[in-house]
């Protein structure tokens, strides 16, 4: 990997210096304040890197079409400027598919691994062509509405629009081209061959009402991880941290508490 190959990801770190490096990396639309709700408990205990992908809010937007490599790469490098080399990684979505390729590549690196509401191939590829098709030519703000649709079940979008305002704020403010490329790399990303590389100990989180990612793919990941486990969140869809974020938080800090009581291995 050639550093000149990759994106300075704008990133935010937060937490103590001497806890154990964790990162979150944030789905498809979103910004790294997707994990808003996760970031209060998990700097307490971990050193928290919070990214945006590139074509993502604060990052730069190479023109497209990207790959699932080069997002993982662009975080491989900023870890690398960080001088991090061990690190627990928990990613949404398309921040699910880039911890897959991280933790599949770089097996020695990843001490634990989270994957929410994601799968290791989404088809068919023609739904992401499409759809990058729509936002160069019209813009997010074309699709967003039936993507926030997918985002959060029926009864939560009616019981907290300001949520789902917030949340569209995101969405529409993401660059069209940032958005277009990284449908270009879920479009294209197969990472089932990799999933048996992955030697990282992985929890498998899935919205019971996600339709986008529902919980027979992370039935897929979880049967094809060694010794990974799946939790399915009930009462919610495709971002389960921001509609159900203390059952979350709560799997998520059980599944990584060996990691801060320096317990690291399976």
């Amino acid at each position: 990997m050639k550093t000149s190959d990759t994106v300075a990801l704008h990133h935010v770190l937060e937490g103590p210096e001497e806890a154990p490096m964790l990162v979150a990396s944030n789905s498809l639309g979103t910004t790294l304040r997707v994990w808003d709700d996760q970031a209060p408990a998990l700097r307490e205990r971990f050193r928290l890197l919070r990214y945006d992908h590139r074509g993502h809010g604060e990052s730069p937007v190479p023109p497209g079409p990207y790959a699932i490599d080069d997002l993982g790469r662009d975080v491989l490098a900023l870890l690398d400027r960080l001088e991090v080399e061990r690190f627990s990684f928990c990613g949404l979505f398309i921040g699910g598919m880039v911890g897959m390729w991280v933790a599949s590549e770089a097996p020695e690196r990843v001490e634990r691994l989270v994957l929410c509401c994601t799968l290791a191939r989404f088809e068919p590829p023609d739904d992401w062509d499409s759809r990058a098709d729509t936002v160069r030519a019209d813009g997010v703000d074309a699709i967003a509405d039936a993507v926030l649709e997918r985002w959060f079940t029926p009864a939560f979008r009616e019981s907290h629009p300001e949520v789902v305002e917030w949340s569209g704020s995101m969405l529409r403010g993401t660059p069209a081209e940032g958005y277009a490329g990284c449908c270009e790399a879920i479009r294209d990303a197969d990472l089932r061959s990799r999933l048996g590389a992955i030697r990282a100990p992985t929890l498998v989180v899935a919205g019971a009402g996600d339709p986008a990612a529902p919980p027979e793919g992370a039935e897929l990941i979880r049967d094809s991880i060694p010794d990974a486990c799946l939790v399915v969140v009930e009462q919610a869809a495709h971002l389960a941290n921001v509609e159900q974020p203390e059952a979350v938080t709560r799997a998520v800090l059980e599944h990584l508490e060996p990691v801060a009581k320096g317990r690291t291995g399976r």
